[in-house]
């Protein structure tokens, strides 16, 4: 009988950002559905989700991808966590998004995430000199070349993985501040989007550490005039993409500056670092939106203006924010007029 290496992953209850978790089960068999794959358990305890008088929490297989690391018919499963009665637990914030899209299905919403991210080694950004800053920022946003890039190696390697996963990865870049990367996944459906960009995202903190490279997430990675890291969320549904949509979208963003407070409050902790009105952001107490505007709050994108259809880019979630939440707030926002 074949034996299958199914790593298991997971969202702790971190505070304020909940953390990866993973672990690998030998399943025994063939998997050819996510009913093949069976529920686990876990020590809640060492994940800040359960007292260590009552420990278990348990672990049910919500979405599946190959495991291109491991190969050979591995897999990669993302998992939500429940109590051991088999009740949501109180970090499973899928659940909730998947209650909320349930909601707004006949919409069809659309999602795609720019995932920024900063690579550091021995606790320093990456490619700058020990101890030291690099030179000003202004040629390192899609540069070439040693002095310009670095880690591209990494950076591929993440590409490659994901693509071998069957991720629907759409692009890779080198950001403004040298060391900073970003990625992009969509578009997609809320839950499979969220799902992901998770496995996505641990990819390539698995991948860093065969390279010596730690991952952050920070939305500000570095004080000072750097540029923070977001994770840009790009939102549609049928109306928005249909003749005309342009309506739809500016209405969309008309209700979400209503409801700025409440997205803010989900789209991650130390946020306000980054949202300062600088560095292609506008200051994390305002709210505007514009065509083509990358210090606006939602940016609509020039293609969109001109089409007369299409989404809406929303700029403020940081690089940390959880996309089960984000994805939550735009539907509750834009779909359900919180």
């Amino acid at each position: 009988m074949s034996k299958i290496m199914a790593e298991y992953l997971w969202l702790d209850g971190s505070m304020p950002t909940a953390q990866l978790r993973s672990k690998t089960k030998i399943i025994e068999g063939t998997v050819t559905r996510l009913e093949d794959i069976p529920e686990w358990g876990f020590d809640g305890s060492s994940t800040q989700q359960a007292s260590g008088h009552f420990s278990d929490c348990l672990l049910r297989p919500v979405y599946y991808v190959l495991d291109p690391i491991r190969k050979e018919g591995s897999l990669l499963v993302m998992c939500e966590v429940l109590n051991p009665d088999g009740s949501v637990h109180a970090s499973n914030g899928r659940a909730r998004l998947r209650e909320v899209a349930g909601e707004y299905v006949n919409q069809d919403p659309w999602f795609g995430i720019e995932q920024e991210y900063t690579l550091f080694k021995n606790n320093w950004p990456a490619g700058w000199p020990a101890g030291g800053f690099p030179a000003p920022q202004g040629d390192y946003y899609c540069g070439v070349g040693t002095n310009m890039v670095t880690a591209r190696p990494l950076v591929e390697a993440h590409m490659k993985a994901c693509l071998d996963a069957g991720l629907k990865f759409c692009g890779i870049n080198a950001e403004v501040m040298l060391g900073q990367w970003e990625f992009q996944i969509g578009p997609l459906p809320p839950l499979q989007m969220a799902d992901e960009l998770w496995l996505a995202r641990w990819l390539l903190l698995r991948l860093g550490e065969d390279s010596g490279y730690s991952v952050s997430f920070s939305p500000k990675p570095m004080p000072g005039d750097w540029n923070g890291a977001g994770a840009h969320t790009n939102f549609s549904t049928k109306e928005m993409r249909a003749p005309g949509g342009i309506k739809v979208i500016e209405e969309a963003c008309r209700v979400l500056g209503l409801n700025h407070d409440k997205h803010i409050s989900v789209y991650g902790a130390g946020n306000d670092q980054r949202l300062t009105g600088k560095h292609e952001t506008c200051a994390i107490t305002q709210f505007r939106f514009g065509v083509s505007d990358r210090g606006a709050s939602i940016r609509i994108p020039m293609a969109t203006a001109n089409s007369g259809a299409g989404y809406l880019e929303d700029r403020r979630p940081a690089a940390n924010a959880d996309p089960y939440q984000v994805c939550a707030a735009l539907l509750k926002t834009v779909c359900g007029r919180w």
